[in-house]
């Protein structure tokens, strides 16, 4: 079937079942309505407080009481992204978030502006490094991005952190507990602790919170244990903690200083190791009770920012951020064929460990008075030096040298309102990088070769340009070009040389991808429903794509091209009952044989599959409410033989009930008891050792009390 005739049965769909995001509730940083159905968010990400509905490209805004609604299903902060975001993959249910992107794209995860992926050594950790219970809201930027740098070739998803909003101590508490249904004893439960306190002194603000989680053994739909990610790193059979601090100080209403602290930890608790399944024969992965070799995997990440706000600088607003992010990301013990010596009368075990440092500031000075308030002007210069490194912990070797990356860019972004029915937007930001690696060697699997060092650099200037045109008060259209700068994974680069008379100069590509986003949609806001529908095509010449090569997976440069449509409908039908639908499609495919055109479909390591979400909410009155909801992945096919993904449906379930003192919370995951195995598993690689099934139904019951 052609793509035009599967486009025009996916268009037909689009008013019954469609949505991307659900609605938000009013930002922090203000807010006014226009029409009664539609709310004007202020997108802190833009970097020039963007109202939402002016954005020529999808933004979502997932509110507090979403994130919460879904942390009583799931503490998996992917799991919490995929629920909500149709255009973002299926969750792998692991800490090990590879082949989770966005729109096909990689995505560029924040902290309050603070970026937590790791692009040059590419571990596929960075979904894992804060508890939602500290964030506010989640702003999520569809498509390429260059307004953050690095990074955003698919998207941006920041994690906005909670601020206090009271004038005297408010806390707050919850515990909770998550068991299957299927086979249940104290190795499968699941325990969380939440507590936070905030409150103001004089010009002072502040907020603290403190969690610790620890994961049991998951369980699938049969009440068989999943497989353990022995070596990747796992979630289940897991502790973790959270300790997080914001102090704001006032210096007038205008200006203020807002210092924060996240340090994050989640580490494995090495009750159990993977039992290799069979992906001819159809048996899953599973674990077996044992010590793995070697030390504990985890995520260690510390992250703090700095951040002054002047809104009132002879007229203009300036924002001046600094901020410092500590990034550690342990791997299991293998025997993998890259960590022995050539001689060794046997086979050792070996664990890496991911380094990442990074320093950066963000600087952006805002003008909204220009020709008589109908031009903004918004230009800044951000810096970043990020040093990374690969080590193998229990021999003491260097896999991948420290690399450090220098990077510079100003930018600016104009928006200019000729009339009140248009806004029209266009930017222009200009990239100046270098990378400097030391002479170094391989390990000796790698014939343990010298590599000269070297300092390559580049230089590329990316832009943007959209518009927003409302044909009614309530209708809306918007078109946007946008340009977002990635990078190939360098350390997978380097750790793979294997022959003599390398240097870094001339071994690595360090021509950046450079994605093209075209898009295009429609947007209704009117008293009772929202709906949004937009087109886009995504293309790089020089992309980057992990194939595997006798066990090892290296970085092979290629043009990609992908396509999609998304697509989002709110009906409030009553006072009490919501419905939200959500469907994303996407295709792609990639230039395999180099000759220009792309003629390979992209495999589930870069796509997600069609996806569709339904949801009901309804708040019965002030003590009770319910949530529905259901997320289904279509079928899926490639033209790898040995890939090929069978869809499933997951749905969801939760109820509140307000206590005369307290909150009660009853949650079931997976309430059908669905049977499947991961997107990841059925379509990323052929892997026995992957071959992971889902999780079965789960209950959660947790009780929160403010006070």
């Amino acid at each position: 079937m052609s793509y035009l005739n599967q486009f025009n049965k996916v268009a037909l769909c689009l008013p019954i079942a469609c949505a991307m995001h659900l609605p938000a509730v009013h930002a922090a940083e203000g807010t006014s309505t226009e029409n009664a159905g539609e709310e004007m968010l202020v997108i802190a990400s833009s970097r020039t407080n963007q109202l939402k509905v002016d954005s020529p490209q999808v933004i979502t805004v997932i509110t507090q009481a979403q994130i919460e609604a879904q942390l009583a299903l799931t503490t998996d902060s992917s799991q919490v992204l995929s629920n909500l975001l149709p255009a973002y993959s299926p969750n792998t249910q692991k800490l090990n978030n590879s082949s989770q992107t966005f729109r096909g794209r990689t995505v560029l995860y924040m902290i309050d502006g603070v970026p937590q992926s790791n692009p040059l050594r590419e571990g596929s950790r960075s979904a894992h490094t804060i508890d939602l219970s500290m964030v506010e809201r989640i702003e999520v930027i569809h498509g390429a991005s260059a307004i953050h740098g690095l990074g955003a070739t698919g998207g941006i998803i920041n994690f906005i952190t909670k601020s206090s909003h009271s004038e005297h101590l408010n806390q707050h508490l919850s515990v909770q507990m998550t068991s299957p249904t299927e086979k249940i004893d104290t190795d499968s439960l699941a325990y969380k602790v939440d507590y936070q306190a905030q409150g103001a002194s004089g010009n002072l603000d502040y907020l603290v919170g403190l969690s610790g989680e620890t994961q049991g053994i998951f369980r699938d739909a049969d009440g068989d244990d999943i497989g353990a990610a022995t070596v990747r790193g796992d979630i289940m059979d897991s502790n973790s903690y959270d300790a997080f601090a914001k102090l704001g100080y006032w210096f007038s209403d205008a200006r203020n200083l807002e210092f924060q602290l996240n340090r994050y930890q989640l580490k494995g608790r090495m009750n159990y190791r993977g039992v290799t399944g069979d992906r001819d024969q159809g048996i899953a992965t599973t674990s077996e009770k044992a010590t793995p070799e070697g030390k504990a995997p985890f995520n260690q990440v510390q992250t703090i920012n700095l951040v002054y706000t002047d809104r009132d600088l002879a007229g203009m607003e300036l924002k001046a951020q600094a901020f410092y992010q500590d990034f550690k990301g342990r791997y299991g013990a293998t025997t993998s064929s890259s960590f022995q010596y050539p001689d060794a009368s046997e086979k050792i075990y070996d664990q890496s460990q991911n380094q990442s440092e990074k320093i950066g500031a963000k600087f952006s000075l805002s003008d909204a008075s220009l020709l008589k308030s109908t031009l903004k002007i918004t230009g800044g210069l951000d810096l970043i030096r990020d040093t990374t490194s690969q080590k193998l912990i229990l021999t003491g070797r260097t896999y991948v040298p420290e690399t450090t990356y220098d990077n510079y860019a100003p930018f600016i972004q104009m928006e200019y309102r000729p009339v009140d029915r248009l806004t029209l937007q266009a930017g222009v930001r200009y990239e100046v990088a270098k990378l400097d690696v030391d002479t170094y060697q391989t390990v000796e699997a790698r014939n343990g070769v010298t590599v000269d060092g070297g300092t390559p650099d580049f230089d590329e200037t990316v832009y943007n340009a959209g518009a927003v045109f409302r044909v009614l008060p309530e209708v809306s259209l918007f078109a946007n070009y946008s340009q977002g700068f990635g990078m190939p994974d360098v350390g997978r680069v380097l750790r793979g040389v294997n022959t003599t008379g390398q240097d870094v100069d001339t071994l690595i590509d360090l021509s950046p991808i450079a994605t093209d986003n075209y898009e295009g949609g429609l947007r209704i806001s009117k008293e009772r429903f929202d709906f949004e529908v937009s087109y886009y095509e995504s293309d790089s010449d020089l992309g980057s794509r992990i194939v595997e090569n006798n066990g090892l997976y290296t970085v092979k440069r290629e043009k990609k091209e992908i396509h999609g449509a998304e697509a989002s409908l709110t009906l409030r039908l009553t006072p009490v009952h919501q419905l939200e639908t959500g469907y994303a499609y996407i295709q792609g495919k990639s230039d395999t044989d180099g000759d220009g055109k792309v003629d390979k479909k992209l495999t589930g390591a870069d796509i997600p599959p069609n996806r569709l979400r339904l949801a009901w909410t309804a708040h019965w009155n002030e003590t009770l409410s319910t949530m529905l909801q259901a997320n289904h992945n279509f079928d899926r096919s490639f033209d790898d033989d040995d890939l090929e993904f069978d869809g499933y449906t997951l749905v969801d379930a939760s109820l509140g009930y307000q206590l005369p003192v307290g909150k009660l919370n009853l949650s079931v995951a997976n309430l059908l008891n669905e049977d499947y195995f991961t997107y990841y598993s059925q379509s990323a690689y052929k892997n026995d050792d992957f071959y992971f099934k889902g999780r079965g139904r789960t209950v959660t019951l947790a009780y929160s009390l403010n006070f």
